[in-house]
C-alpha cells in the first residue's frame, strides 16, 4: 500500500461517483426518492450513505469523530448531492497530495456513531471506503435497473480504458 495506489483508488471512485450520478440525474423526483425496499430504501439515500461515508471517515482521518452520518432529508435533489459528493471528493483529494508512505501504515483511532472506540492503520480505512462505495454503487445499479433505467458501467477497468483514451 502506498499513496500512488491511494491516489487511483480515490481517483477512480470520485469518477465512478461521478458517472453513476450521470445516470441518476436523469431520474424523475419520484423515482429518486421512490423506496425500493433495499438497504438504504432508495436510489438518493443509497447515494447519500455512500457520500455520509466519505465524509464521516475523511473527518475521521482528520481527528474528529461526527456522531452522526448525513441525512439523507438534507439532500432534496441530484443536484445537491452532486454538489456535496465533489465537495468531498476534492477535500478527499487535498488529504490524500499530503500524505506520505508512511502515513498509511499509521493507526487511528475513532469512535463511531455508536459510541465504540476502533482503531486500524490509514491505509486499511483508505482501501475500505473505496470498496463500500463500490458495493453500494452496485446497489444504485441494481435500483436503476428496478427503475427502468440501464446503469452506467463503472467497473475499475472502464475506469483504465477511459484513462487511456484521455491520454492517447
Amino acid at each position: 500500500m502506498n499513496t500512488i495506489d491511494i491516489k487511483y483508488i480515490f481517483d477512480y471512485n470520485r469518477w465512478a461517483n461521478k458517472t453513476i450520478l450521470e445516470v441518476v440525474s436523469r431520474l424523475t423526483p419520484e423515482q429518486f426518492t421512490k423506496d425500493l425496499h433495499s438497504s438504504h430504501r432508495s436510489v438518493r439515500d443509497t447515494i447519500v450513505h455512500i457520500l455520509a461515508a466519505e465524509w464521516i471517515w475523511l473527518e475521521r482521518w482528520k481527528g474528529v469523530s461526527p456522531k452522526a452520518l448525513l441525512d439523507p432529508a438534507d439532500f432534496p435533489n441530484v443536484e445537491s448531492v452532486t454538489t456535496r459528493l465533489s465537495e468531498v471528493a476534492d477535500d478527499t483529494g487535498e488529504f490524500i497530495s499530503g500524505l506520505t508512505d508512511e502515513a498509511l501504515t499509521h493507526a487511528v483511532t475513532y469512535t463511531n456513531t455508536k459510541g465504540e472506540k476502533w482503531t486500524y492503520s490509514l491505509g486499511q480505512m483508505m482501501q475500505h471506503v473505496a470498496n463500500h462505495s463500490s458495493y453500494h454503487r452496485g446497489q444504485v445499479a441494481t435500483m436503476l435497473r428496478q427503475l427502468g433505467v440501464e446503469p452506467s458501467a463503472v467497473d475499475l477497468l472502464v475506469f483504465v480504458d477511459v484513462l487511456e483514451e484521455t491520454t492517447a
